[in-house]
């Protein structure tokens, strides 16, 4: 549980879900334990009668199926105020690279080990913005992957919430060669 009573009223409150080590100035890192996505219990206990501002998630829907995934699009829409936002990213199933593919599929390569042995899903860009867009958000595509593997890059604010398996940050992408990529997307509340 989050204890968001003893954040002042004032202070935007900006949640990183699943932050395993990503620490950035201003977010409130969760972890499973702490914020389950899947739990309207933990969201119940953690956020009461307070909406929250963003949510950051990198990495983590692709560990739950399609159909959890909506689960917890509707959780994170439910405690967001109206105009708040959650920026998420998971693994392009579009990039037209082998080795990456082979990385994010589904059950993983078969090592023990492996970051993508419990991947549940692969989302290209179509499947990944109805998740969010059924649930009432308005959706934005800041970096994705097209049908034919074109890499898409709309500009976007690391102020909003950094990803660091994206273009600008990702180590990997150098030198004008995109060696990593993610599908990250911005679920908006409307205002109404």
């Amino acid at each position: 549980m989050i204890n968001t009573n003893q954040i002042p009223l004032s202070t935007p409150l900006r949640i990183i879900i699943g932050a395993g080590d990503q620490c950035w100035q201003g977010w409130i890192p969760t972890q499973k334990d702490e914020l389950n996505l899947l739990s309207p219990e933990d969201w119940e206990m953690s956020f009461h009668f307070r909406l929250v501002d963003a949510f950051l998630c990198e990495h983590v829907w692709e560990h739950l199926t399609e159909l959890e995934g909506r689960t917890a699009a509707n959780l994170c829409f439910k405690y967001l105020k109206p105009g708040g936002y959650l920026r998420c990213a998971v693994p392009d199933a579009n990039f037209p690279n082998p080795e990456y593919q082979k990385k994010v599929q589904i059950g993983g390569p078969g090592q023990k080990d492996h970051p993508a042995a419990d991947h549940k899903i692969v989302y290209d860009y179509r499947l990944f913005v109805n998740v969010f867009a059924s649930a009432g958000f308005e959706v934005d595509l800041l970096e994705y992957c097209d049908d034919l593997g074109r890499f898409h890059y709309n500009q976007w604010s690391m102020s909003d919430g950094p990803i660091y398996r994206s273009l600008l940050l990702d180590r990997r992408n150098r030198d004008g060669n995109i060696g990593s990529v993610s599908l990250i997307v911005d679920a908006r509340k409307p205002i109404k």
